[in-house]
């Protein structure tokens, strides 16, 4: 089930939703050695603004590069990183701990691969703290 839980911190940024938006950030993120671990990307109703969301190896230095390519609107925010097994039902034991526990969840975003490596979601809850001790103590059975 879980292999690994970590807190953690991702960078959400606030740009224009224009063609090019994503190839001009990663490329300069990429220049400075920052590996993107995590991304999640959407558009607002009107298709004029997009919103980046995502966890570096180095978020302090990709907040930094961010403020000198001219982007404004940057929040950084607490999240948890949750390792699984890559297999049916793991998603489903993840979610009712969270039930079985009252814990609400505000949003997530998982990556995946086929090849047996796990899987990861990135969390956030109506209270992380609560989360994280919740799924801990499934991790530490």
């Amino acid at each position: 089930m879980i292999k690994n839980l970590v807190k953690a911190k991702e960078i959400s940024v606030l740009t224009k939703n224009e063609v090019g938006a994503l190839s001009r950030m990663m490329s300069f993120l990429v220049n400075h050695g920052i590996n993107v671990e995590t991304i999640v990307g959407y558009s607002n109703q009107t298709g004029r603004q997009g919103n980046l969301t995502f966890i570096t190896d180095n978020n302090q230095e990709a907040i930094a590069e961010l403020v000198n390519n001219e982007y404004e609107y940057i929040e950084e925010r607490d999240v948890i990183v949750i390792e699984l097994e890559n297999k049916p039902g793991s998603l489903k034991n993840v979610s009712v701990i969270l039930a079985n526990n009252g814990i609400n969840i505000n949003y997530f975003y998982c990556t995946t691969c086929s090849s047996g490596c796990p899987a990861k979601i990135v969390l956030a809850t109506t209270d992380n703290d609560v989360t994280f001790r919740a799924l801990n103590a499934s991790l530490n059975r």
